[in-house]
């Protein structure tokens, strides 16, 4: 066996993904990120043992996210390169979508949005601090949960139009260009019978759509129609849940909302793809 692997350390996670010497995902490991340093070695002997493999198979490891700045050195004498986060966004976007250009929204802590292009390019369009550290702290603050999983099952059973104001509450008759289902006010109307279940969904509704919005706005004066999803928050059944009501409504955004397969592993993926990072 012969691969490459990409380690994306983040804040809260760190995940790695392989590559054959074909590019052909082999497989994603994902761990808790309490120490940038001791998670990295642990998520990469946690993925040999997972497939097989061992130190000598590996033939480099790419690091990226902001926990990589913790390492100067190989691991475990595997040539160790870095690459640069907003690239590798990008190109795990593309590698896991099939497309050849696209905007790539990377649903993590915050939200960082990418313009990729395979023929021209990357570049960093901006990004928003609303993403899944919004969701946990007011998730926390607010429901008392604190297991990001067993908050997704609880908006799946909730009504979000329990706690949102939507358009259809505020007109009588369909306006062109607004459809019925939109929110007008996140949490703009919460009845008085709206459940943890119903507050739980409006939360993750609120995530959702003004990431989706804002992919629109970032897109208004582009040629591209193609919106990928990645990072940890698309991975959730939420994500599905309110994207496919998104592109039920074509009309209005003129947008394709696209969860890839295993979005949660779209940056590590995209490292291997990078060129490295000059050495300091």
């Amino acid at each position: 066996m012969n691969l490459s692997l990409g380690i994306d350390i983040g804040s809260s996670s760190t995940k790695a993904a392989a590559l054959d010497e074909h590019g052909t995902l082999l497989g994603t490991l994902q761990v808790h990120a309490d120490d940038p340093r001791t998670s990295a070695y642990g998520v990469l002997g946690r993925f040999l043992d997972q497939q097989g493999a061992s130190f000598d198979d590996v033939e480099k490891i790419v690091l990226t996210g902001l926990g990589s700045t913790y390492f100067h050195e190989n691991i475990f004498g595997i040539p160790t390169i870095h690459a640069l986060e907003l690239d590798a966004i990008g190109h795990g976007g593309l590698y896991l979508s099939g497309l050849d250009e696209a905007l790539v929204v990377s649903l993590g802590t915050g939200s960082a949005f990418i313009r990729a292009s395979r023929t021209n390019g990357f570049r960093h369009l901006g990004g928003s601090g609303v993403g899944g550290g919004t969701l946990a702290g007011m998730a926390e603050r607010f429901l008392g949960v604190t297991d990001i999983f067993a908050l997704s099952e609880m908006a799946l059973r909730g009504n979000k139009a329990m706690a949102d104001l939507r358009i259809a509450d505020v007109q009588e008759e369909d306006v062109p260009g607004l459809a019925a289902d939109l929110t007008a006010a996140n949490f703009g109307r919460i009845k008085s019978g709206a459940s943890d279940a119903d507050l739980a969904a409006a939360l993750f509704n609120m995530i959702y759509e003004n990431v989706g919005v804002m992919a629109s706005l970032a897109l208004s004066q582009d040629t591209t129609r193609n919106v990928v999803l990645t990072g940890s928050l698309a991975s959730l059944a939420p994500a599905a849940k309110t994207f496919d009501i998104f592109n039920q409504m074509h009309d209005v955004f003129g947008i394709d909302y696209i969860i890839p397969p295993h979005p949660s592993f779209a940056t590590a993926v995209g490292a291997l793809l990078c060129e490295p990072l000059p050495e300091n």
